[in-house]
């Protein structure tokens, strides 16, 4: 996937109810929209910017060397914020991958954000996406772990048939934690955010569902570990806790 041809976008919003103001959170003596847009760099992908609907974090973000965009305030999710930075950014429509890093993802390993683009070399995907085995006893039924159900479709690669909060599948076996970071074909993301909400959508409240549900395909790179996102003051300390120690 050609550098020049992929925009990767970090949507970020300050109305979060756990944990209020949190991309502008110090992590490292830099707020956390920073950390993450640094590692989304480091994946050396292509033009990186953060888009946003708050002055006060595309000025935290410009301070610190980084790019950002302003967008509206009332969209639904970050899909529709970075579709809406996309065509800002690129009306001609020469970016043919778009990369949605989401803001709250400080630890992301730089390596990992590179291992879903690279799916998009495969022709027949259109969203790409990151999965890692479940470990801990107690992710196996929390509904707040997403489980990527899927069939392998080569070397450390699944294709997903179903996204869940449910313990599944049944039986014995691996189970697959799904990692919200997303690789988008631009037809697919144009495609994606057009389609109405899906049945299967709401009632999971995943977004992926929808793009399951209209037959685009979704492969994940099976990573070896889950990025900390950051909900809570908890997260957040732990977030400056493994920072801190590299």
């Amino acid at each position: 996937m050609s550098a020049a041809k992929t925009l990767v976008l970090i949507p970020a919003r300050m109305a979060a109810t756990r944990l209020p103001g949190k991309p502008l959170k110090d992590i490292g003596g830099v707020p956390m929209i920073v950390q993450v847009l640094r590692r989304a760099q480091a994946a050396q992908l292509g033009r990186t910017v953060v888009a946003t609907d708050t002055a006060a974090i595309a000025d935290a973000v410009t301070a610190h060397g980084g790019e950002a965009i302003m967008t509206r305030p009332d969209h639904p999710s970050g899909s529709d914020r970075i579709y809406e930075a996309l065509c800002r950014l690129d009306p001609k429509g020469e970016i043919t991958a778009v990369i949605n890093v989401q803001g709250d993802l400080p630890t992301i390993a730089p390596a990992d954000i590179r291992a879903a683009t690279l799916l998009l070399d495969d022709q027949v995907v259109d969203i790409a996406t990151l999965t890692a085995e479940i470990r801990r006893e107690e992710e196996h039924s929390a509904p707040s772990v997403v489980k990527l159900i899927g069939t392998p479709a080569g070397n450390r690669r699944l294709r997903a048939l179903y996204f869940t909060r449910a313990t599944a599948p049944y039986g014995e076996g691996p189970r697959y934690h799904h990692i919200g970071l997303y690789a988008y074909r631009r037809d697919a993301l144009e495609r994606f955010v057009r389609l109405p909400p899906s049945g299967l959508e709401q009632r999971e409240k995943l977004e992926q569902l929808r793009a399951v549900e209209a037959g685009m395909r979704i492969d994940a790179a099976i990573v070896d570990s889950v990025p900390l996102g950051v909900d809570t003051e908890h997260d957040l300390e732990q977030a400056r806790r493994m920072l801190a120690t590299g």
